[in-house]
């Protein structure tokens, strides 16, 4: 056990696990972080549990002292970052000695980047979870002068990094038919996934807009839709025909018209771009996404497997023969500074 100390932070940095599920009766969304594979990304290079609450940094990280050895893993957004001034990988785990300062600097890529450490930070627990919920009041973002107090660290290992995927730069999302789907006529629908759209402004936990050039999207009773149980993943189209993708913390019921749902697998790639960044919807159906959510789940629990050193062991390559590990070759009595002389 021990504590990082904030010694500065960015905007709306708060403390997000895998959220509170089951309260969407009583009004609450899930919440949690806005980009669930880092925390299972982070799990697999700790080598613990996905449950365990991380910090989540929008944009920009923040810097922290420890106040005794742990171990850390940067995973998500990418972002500068250094351990006492010297540069440490992301998406990798690292040791933090005592005393030690890590400085999380400005997004490289994405949006959301994650900060977790072994045993997991102690957040209050409230109703099964320790994520913040700004719009639901429940907890605050961490503040400079915070004290972070962390859980026992079972593990050991650090050392370790993964591949980075391609989810923080736009692309498709792959949508389901919703609610009022049939409800914009074809040419809509196929007009809606042959734009190309841009990340708007207007983004945050609750939902991201989505920008395009041409026409807005309308369906023939736009007013007349009555407010229903709305979930995260559904694409709001609001009144003046721009679609909205609802994320993590938005609300529970909505009059808007809903032209699909993004699948599970693809909302981190909706949260994550940044402002600006190209996206596109590609409508599938169940069958086809419930295919791609298997492969998905499948995929996050490879991930320890797919942890690999930073820095090779040689007694684990097996083909170290093979390897030129002497660029050159010297004399042990040739004085290196005298001039070459004719023979």
């Amino acid at each position: 056990m021990g504590a990082l100390h904030v010694l500065s932070t960015g905007p709306a940095m708060t403390f997000q696990d895998m959220g509170r599920r089951g309260y969407l009766a009583q009004g609450l969304t899930r919440g949690g972080a806005a980009d669930t594979l880092a925390l299972y990304e982070g799990a697999a290079l700790l080598g613990q549990s996905s449950d365990l609450a991380a910090i989540e940094m929008v944009g920009m990280g923040g810097n922290f002292r420890a106040d005794a050895d742990m171990r850390i893993a940067l995973t998500g957004a990418s972002m500068t970052a250094t351990i006492d001034g010297e540069p440490v990988a992301w998406n990798a785990s690292h040791r933090l000695s005592q005393g030690s300062t890590l400085a999380i600097g400005g997004v490289r890529s994405g949006t959301y980047g994650y900060l977790h450490v072994g045993g997991g930070f102690a957040g209050t627990l409230l109703m099964g979870s320790r994520s913040v919920h700004l719009s639901a009041g429940i907890g605050r973002a961490i503040a400079q002068g915070d004290t972070l107090d962390t859980l026992p660290d079972q593990g050991t290992g650090t050392g370790n990094a993964l591949p980075r995927d391609d989810r923080f730069g736009g692309g498709i999302l792959r949508v389901v038919a919703s609610m009022q789907t049939d409800q914009f006529d074809a040419d809509t629908q196929d007009r809606f996934a042959a734009t190309t759209f841009r990340k708007g402004t207007r983004a945050n936990r609750m939902g991201v807009e989505m920008q395009s050039d041409g026409a807005g999207f309308f369906t023939a009773n736009q007013l007349n839709i009555l407010s229903e149980v709305i979930v995260p993943g559904d694409i709001q189209i609001t009144g003046d025909g721009a679609p909205f993708v609802l994320l993590c913390e938005c609300q529970t019921t909505g009059g808007y018209p809903r032209i699909g749902t993004v699948i599970p697998s693809d909302m981190a790639r909706a949260a994550q771009a940044q402002t600006g960044a190209k996206l596109t919807f590609e409508f599938i159906d169940l069958t086809t996404a419930t295919e791609i959510e298997q492969r998905a789940a499948a995929s996050r629990k490879r991930l320890s497997a797919d942890v690999f050193p930073m820095v090779r062991d040689p007694e684990d390559i097996r083909d170290l023969l093979a390897y030129q590990l002497v660029g050159g070759a010297i004399s042990a009595t040739a004085d290196p500074f005298a001039k070459d002389k004719a023979p």
